[in-house]
């Protein structure tokens, strides 16, 4: 989760037990693969059979689909997977296994079990060589005979490099390889037809892999509501798509929020290359299948489709009322600073129901203060960046039955930055395949309710369910902290959790993080849960520490490393909680010791050791995918010095150390710091001097010099910082161990900057920075402290 620029400033009780529900969605499971098998030729792959997150009894979004996964269908192609290896094709794709396509006749063929006109598919074709993508075009045929051509392209997928990620093929850490695309059949599908997606040419893609298919039975388009204004007759907004409709649906809107009556959008692709701001106003389509809003401004790439409310600072906006219609974009690079998103601003006391949102930055950037929002019955699709983010001062507003797969970050998101979240809630989503970050996270708030939904297949650098303390402007001096009581109740995790490339080891499937300052005085409930086939452990702390956390009724079954991981101190009750399937011997990892407090009340298993491990190293993962042991690969990471681990008294004695920051920004955390990598580094929050940089030496140590390193590469050109360095033995008395002053940083010498120092013993050194005249922001790449 990353934010965009700053705006302008001028339950349901379920009563099934965990056990029955995972039973039912591995019997749906089996039933839907002996159905689809049966029928395929006797070359077809045999998958391994995975739970789906779609069948999750009375938990997750209500969707109008039945999904088909193609490594459960008749194919003459080749299954991939399963494989969780982050940049591994099979990795993004739902349940970790696809099929590949690569000569022409070969087919993914699904077999209808209920009526259909539509389909939704999921696919990946290869890059061009010069990153922009490539198009091409794939048969459905209808028990034989061939029904249409669809248009498939890989122009919004393939990134690559470091966050935030580029379009540059010869980078490396290739990533988002899926895309989605819909189509309508013309007539409805009996349950039992066979529906056929097969390569016609390879002239335009080598190779095309299929992932799933969505089948669903599409209403009718839903008429202009009486006493409605009409874009397209009222405002001659152009349903061809060939004219840009901005201005005239504009007009619409703000004539339909002056004279108080419903704005409708008829059946039709209408050309928008800017925001359409709305207030006090409800627009409606004929149906997501139906009306859709596209386009991106020819020339001003950072204006592109989107329905914004003002932003607070213009006054916010309220009573607004978006349904039934779509937002698909043409975003195909994650540009941070650009207000791409489908929808967007400030909306008050306002409701999106039943859009479809894709192909653009972030579904939904909500940015307060503002107060009871609502989305729900919604679909978000292919974005960038996050499916969803509250963001800044958003209260009393709810996320539900909304269904998101294939976000660039977080999924679902809440973010105090600033100004306090309160009593928000995501309940019963369905939150699958988050390219980066969580599936559902909140950053600080007070009083969140994450309750009743399914979370499925994190990639990298994040978990299922995360709650912390961490990103700018979350903490408790500014009432953004997490508070009060965050309720975690009824929710399904199926293979969350994953490998993080800058920490270099995994991320639990439910993990806390006090990285700004601990997580404490708040009241933490996870009940009801099930945490099933977790990549690494199932649940983790790290950083700061996490106290008041509450474990009632969880049920862990499969974990790649741990049950628990605990890398950071903090306080925990565990009662009924029942831990099966986990790789390790020793179910706990904890180098903190006495520093994690376990209360045990009644019911538990599987997951209690005394002493805990503490080994140094993390294993290589054994992922069970659903029962069928798999392992993570060879050459597992290693864990860098942990805050148990003795200093060493020669050396570097900063590399490894716990270290904090009075912010950074993106994944430019304080740890890139201590990393022992010249390569990655912290990054402060812009325009905010001053800045500071504190590291824990582990006791007092007679420093007498620290070497101040960035990145080597010629790309950072030279720059002056203005840094101080004090000492304490405490944390809280700071003495100056030298004096604010300029110190450059030249490529040409290595970009390295050494500081003298009096010697004096001090435990905890503070780089304090004050200006760069290379960018505004204090940055570092390594800081080394030195007894000589």
């Amino acid at each position: 989760m990353t934010p965009p620029p700053p705006p302008p400033r001028p339950g349901r009780t379920l009563r099934r037990s965990l056990s029955a529900s995972l039973a039912l969605a591995l019997t749906a499971l089996a039933a839907a693969t002996s159905l689809v098998v049966a029928g395929a030729p006797p070359a077809a792959a045999a998958a391994v059979p995975a739970p789906s997150p779609l069948n999750v009894p009375g938990r997750g979004a209500t969707v109008p689909f039945k999904e088909h996964e193609a490594e459960y269908a008749a194919t003459n192609g080749t299954l991939i997977g399963p494989n969780r290896l982050y940049g591994s094709l099979p990795s993004e794709a739902s349940g970790r296994q696809a099929v590949t396509l690569d000569a022409v006749g070969e087919y993914v063929e699904f077999t209808l079990t209920a009526p259909a006109n539509a389909m939704t598919f999921r696919y990946s074709l290869p890059d061009n060589a010069a990153g922009t993508g490539r198009d091409a075009s794939i048969d459905v045929r209808v028990n034989g005979t061939q029904l249409k051509s669809v248009p498939v392209t890989s122009k919004y997928g393939w990134y690559y490099g470091g966050y935030p990620f580029n379009n540059n093929p010869g980078d490396t850490n290739p990533h988002h390889f899926y895309d989605e695309t819909r189509t309508m059949f013309g007539s409805t599908l009996a349950a039992g037809t066979k529906v056929r997606l097969q390569v016609s040419s390879t002239a335009q893609s080598p190779t095309f892999t299929i992932d799933l298919a969505d089948f669903e039975q599409v209403a009718a388009p839903t008429g202009k509501p009486s006493g409605a204004l009409d874009v397209v007759s009222d405002f001659g907004a152009d349903p061809s798509g060939a004219a840009d409709s901005t201005a005239k649906i504009q007009a619409a809107v703000d004539a339909g929020r002056t004279q108080g009556r419903e704005v409708y959008i008829p059946q039709g692709t209408f050309k928008v290359q800017d925001h359409i701001i709305v207030d006090k106003v409800t627009l409606r389509g004929a149906g997501p299948w139906y009306s859709v809003l596209t386009g991106r401004h020819p020339t001003e790439r950072h204006k592109a489709v989107g329905v914004y409310g003002k932003y607070a600072s213009q006054g916010g906006s309220s009573n607004v009322t978006l349904r039934d219609f779509a937002i698909i974009g043409d975003i195909r690079e994650r540009i941070d600073d650009d207000q791409v998103n489908a929808i967007g601003g400030s909306l008050s006391d306002s409701v999106v129901d039943n859009l479809w949102l894709q192909h653009t930055k972030c579904g939904a950037w909500l940015t307060g203060p503002m107060n009871n929002f609502t989305m729900k019955n919604t679909r978000i699709l292919d974005q960038t960046a996050d499916g969803v983010n509250f963001h800044y001062g958003v209260t009393n507003s709810t996320v539900t039955n909304t269904f998101v797969r294939n976000s660039g970050d977080d999924g679902l998101a809440m973010w105090a930055e600033n100004i306090p979240n309160v009593n928000n809630k995501f309940t019963f989503n369905t939150v699958i395949l988050p390219i980066l970050a969580n599936n559902i996270v909140t950053y600080g708030g007070k009083d969140i309710t994450i309750s009743d939904n399914v979370m499925a297949d994190t990639i990298t650098n994040g978990g299922g369910l995360h709650i912390a303390n961490r990103y700018p402007g979350v903490n408790s001096g500014r009432g953004t902290a997490v508070s009060g009581t965050h309720t975690a109740a009824r929710n399904t995790l199926i293979r969350t959790g994953n490998n993080d490339f800058n920490w270099k080891f995994g991320v639990g499937a439910v993990w806390f993080s006090g990285l700004n300052e601990p997580i404490q005085g708040a009241t933490i409930n996870v009940t009801d849960t099930e945490i099933l086939d977790s990549s690494y452990a199932a649940i983790h702390l790290i950083e700061g520490a996490s106290n008041g956390l509450n474990f009632n009724r969880v049920k862990i079954d499969g974990a790649g490393t741990y049950a628990l991981q605990i890398q950071s101190p903090g306080r925990a009750t565990f009662t009924d909680v029942v831990a099966t399937n986990i790789a390790q011997s020793n179910p706990i990892h904890n180098c903190v010791g006495a520093g994690f407090q376990i209360t045990r009340g009644s019911g538990n298993s599987g997951w209690y050791a005394d002493p805990p491990a503490c080994t140094g190293v993390w294993p290589d993962p054994v992922w069970t995918n659903g029962g069928v042991p798999g392992g993570g690969g060879p050459g597992g990471p290693t864990d860098p010095p942990g805050p148990t681990d003795p200093p060493e008294e020669t050396g570097n004695l900063a590399q490894g150390r716990p270290v904090s920051a009075s912010s950074h920004v993106d994944v430019y955390g304080a740890g890139n710091a201590v990393d022992g990598n010249p390569n990655t580094y912290w990054e402060s929050r812009n325009n905010a001097f001053p800045q500071s940089l504190t590291v824990d030496l582990g006791s007092a140590k007679a420093v007498k010099r620290v070497v101040l390193k960035l990145p080597p590469q010629a790309a950072w050109a030279a720059r002056t910082q203005t840094l101080s360095v004090l000492g304490s033995t405490d944390n809280a008395t700071y003495n100056t161990l030298k004096a604010s002053a300029g110190h450059t940083f030249n490529p040409s010498i290595g970009n390295t900057a050494t500081v003298t120092l009096p010697g004096t013993s001090a435990r905890y050194l503070r780089l304090t920075f004050t200006g760069n005249t290379g960018w505004p922001a204090a940055q570092l790449s390594e800081v080394e402290a030195y007894t000589s």
